[in-house]
């Protein structure tokens, strides 16, 4: 098999040859380091003859007599190479022959038309395989670059994904360079584009007009693409399943009515901050691929409420649905998208900074998505406790709940949503209306169902609401309370004595105020599902929470213990525990442990696959060096 390097992009000398003579026109694999093309072995030549002649003849005989050809029977040459090992042999020539192998097309090498002739017409050349992926990022994407990645990747089984991300420089990719990889990559399947701005709709017509298996089509600022190129790709790429459009200034309504129109097959479509795109956009593409569409993705763009209520009607096999903000949508564009009864298969519903979602709206979406598993509301600042209960009791299969900066949202709607039973994973973020108080009324029926509890950020969520969880939550098995700087040993030890289905996952990392005490009863109560331990920041945690650890936790894979109070003498702990088999360890900002602690974590670190050791002054960098050689296969950051 022959072997892919990169091209660099700017070591060919345009128009000529690599070296003075044709002797060393047989040591291409010397740059074959910089280029992505096949390189065979060098061969010495032998001389067996001596010739005298003036400096005049010498002179004469530097350049390859090949070069004098003209660019047409260059071109018939190339043609007739046997495969693709020998077209990457004559790319590595010069730029100019590279140049000139990225003008032909895929059919038009008479070793393709033979196989085709022989095989039958259905047949296509056996190096269209399109496995193959190349992703070229900053100064890497060169149009150079993709001119070798076209030529290349031929005779290795196809380009099948293409990944661009662009830097904007001078010398980044160009239509030029697009044009080169549609013409040698006819099995391209996948291409995304991002921040390229000197590609424009005419690179992306020839990947149209060559590559018609293409199924994915990625673009993300690049503000020279317009509705020519999308409707390029509409005619001539009828199994396009994916479209994802971002930051593209240049598109609007007719690029999407031709995708619309003429791609049966589209599954999945993202569109944002696209300035041009409107409701006939987006209505064309939900009404004409309503039988097969299942993600939609709308973000920051300029529709109303018009689009919605062409969601609702249309949305029937939408399963993924993504609205974030539209500012032109009002109460009425998602009352009627629920109330249209159309999206009975949506099972993720992601609704962020939208002024239309309000408790009337959002009850009436939960009359609407009846099969609803997952919601996600982020910023939504009108929704308060009655929409959430409202909405909760609507949607009976609801298992998954997540609220992020919906101040509206108080102690009591969280509680009556646990009551209403079935919930299993409930994410509460930077919710500052929920206040630490006692509930006047009964407490909630316990929700036996939720496994995974996540309060990230809540100031107001304190020990009162941790008293209230530890008698609502007995089966968790996954608790987050990452940023409760309030919290204390009193509130959280009642949670961990209720939780009967054992703790797998517990992050607490900037809990201040939690001491050694908590990590004891932590590791006493779930020493046998304990799996993953987080004490970021909790400064109050010393060696005795190691010594715990070492002592009793059997599963334990993961702990951080970064920016914790711990010394050489926790390390040790840990090393001395036979049972304990930590996969990932972090002691990033544990100032003292010191170069004592090198020999312990080599003994440590058969088992380890990560160790995070940033800004542990007292360890020198010789030593971490020498802990480097030893644990090779640990990646280790300092």
């Amino acid at each position: 098999m022959p072997a892919l390097v990169n091209y660099g992009g700017d070591d060919f000398n345009s128009g000529a040859s690599f070296y003075t003579n044709s002797m060393d026109l047989g040591r291409l694999c010397s740059i074959s380091s910089q280029v992505d093309v096949y390189c065979p072995p060098p061969k010495r030549y032998r001389i067996s003859a001596s010739f005298s002649f003036g400096e005049s003849e010498f002179e004469q005989n530097k350049q390859p007599s090949i070069d004098v050809l003209p660019d047409e029977c260059l071109l018939e040459i190339f043609k007739r190479l046997p495969g693709g090992q020998e077209r990457s042999s004559c790319a590595c020539v010069s730029k100019h022959w590279l140049t000139l192998l990225t003008g032909i097309r895929k059919g038009e090498y008479v070793s393709s038309k033979v196989i085709k002739e022989n095989a039958g017409s259905d047949l296509d050349d056996d190096e269209d395989d399109g496995y193959l992926t190349r992703c070229l990022e900053g100064k890497k994407a060169t149009d150079m670059r993709l001119a070798a990645v076209a030529v290349g990747t031929s005779g290795c089984g196809g380009l099948g994904k293409l990944f661009i991300k662009g830097s904007n420089s001078s010398c980044g990719v160009t239509n030029f360079g697009l044009s080169a990889v549609a013409r040698g990559c006819p099995s391209l399947k996948s291409l995304s584009l991002w921040n390229v701005d000197r590609v424009g709709g005419e690179g992306l017509c020839e990947i149209a007009k060559e590559c018609h298996l293409l199924e994915k089509l990625d673009l993300c600022r690049c503000p020279s693409v317009s509705d020519n190129g999308l409707i390029a790709i509409a005619q001539n790429c009828p199994n396009l399943t994916t479209l994802s459009i971002e930051c593209c200034s240049k598109i609007g309504n007719e690029g999407l009515q031709a995708i619309a129109k003429l791609c049966p097959k589209l599954r999945s479509v993202s569109i944002k901050d696209c300035p041009l795109v409107g409701d006939h956009g987006v209505s064309s593409l939900l009404s004409s691929a309503s039988d097969v569409l299942s993600k939609v993705k709308l973000q920051g763009l300029n529709i109303t409420d018009f689009s919605l209520a062409v969601i609702g009607h249309y949305g029937k096999s939408v399963t993924n649905l993504m609205l974030s903000g539209l500012n032109n949508v009002s109460e009425k564009g998602f009352w009627v998208m629920g109330n249209s009864l159309g999206l009975q298969k949506l099972v993720s519903l992601v609704i962020t900074s939208c002024r239309g979602v309000t408790d009337v709206s959002l009850e009436a979406m939960g009359k609407g998505c009846i099969n609803l598993k997952q919601m996600c509301l982020r910023k939504c600042c009108f929704v308060s406790d009655n929409g959430l209960l409202a909405f909760a009791k609507s949607v009976g299969s609801l298992e998954c709940l997540q609220l992020e900066e919906c101040n509206r949202i108080t102690q009591s709607g969280i509680f009556g949503v646990l009551s209403n039973g079935g919930l299993k994973s409930l994410t509460l973020v930077k919710c500052i209306g929920i206040k630490d108080i006692s509930l006047e009324a009964p407490l909630p029926s316990p929700c036996n169902s939720l496994k995974s509890l996540s309060v990230r950020n809540c100031p107001g969520f304190g020990t009162r609401s941790l008293a209230m969880v530890s008698k609502v939550c007995p089966q968790l098995q996954h608790l987050d309370l990452s940023g409760l700087y309030g919290i204390t040993n009193a509130g959280l030890l009642p949670l961990l004595e209720s939780c009967e289905a054992g703790l797998v996952k517990v992050n607490l990392s900037g809990c201040l105020n939690l001491t050694d005490e908590v990590v004891l009863a932590l590791t006493r109560l779930h020493r046998e599902t304990l799996e993953v331990l987080n004490l970021d920041c909790c400064r109050k945690i010393t060696d005795a929470s190691l010594v715990a650890i070492a002592d009793n936790c059997i599963f334990l894979s993961e702990l951080d213990v970064s920016r914790c109070a711990i010394t050489d003498s926790g390390v040790a702990a840990l090393s001395c525990a036979e049972q304990l088999n930590l996969q990932v360890l972090s002691l990033s900002c544990c100032s003292k442990v010191s170069n004592k602690s090198m020999p312990l974590l080599k003994k440590i670190g058969k088992t380890l696959v990560g160790l995070n050791l940033q800004h542990c002054n007292s360890i020198s960098s010789r030593s971490i060096e020498l802990l480097v050689e030893t644990l090779w296969r640990c990646d280790i950051l300092f």
